[in-house]
């Protein structure tokens, strides 16, 4: 199902403190692979999950990884960025 959203850019929440934004490139047994990715950690703001991917809506990605890795025992939701309800 998740194969659906290759090549499209995605909303990544994680079960720690981290959510991640990017183009989702690949889907393997254990990593989900992101490039021109977003991995923001929320204990470096006072922000909330939520209020962060909102933001990143309207001002776009802020790249700080050209690819990356994510374990895919960590993803607690993924969704498309087109498909996040806006305030």
């Amino acid at each position: 199902m998740v194969e659906a959203f290759l090549g499209q850019k995605v909303v990544i929440d994680l079960a720690s403190e981290y959510v991640c934004l990017g183009t989702l490139t690949g889907i393997h047994d254990g990593f989900l692979e992101l490039k021109n990715a977003d991995l923001h950690d929320l204990r470096d703001t006072e922000t909330t999950r939520e209020n962060y991917v909102h933001a990143s809506l309207s001002t776009g990605i802020k790249r700080n990884r050209k690819r990356l890795f994510l374990s895919r025992a960590q993803v607690v939701a993924i969704a498309l960025m087109d498909e996040v309800i806006g305030e």
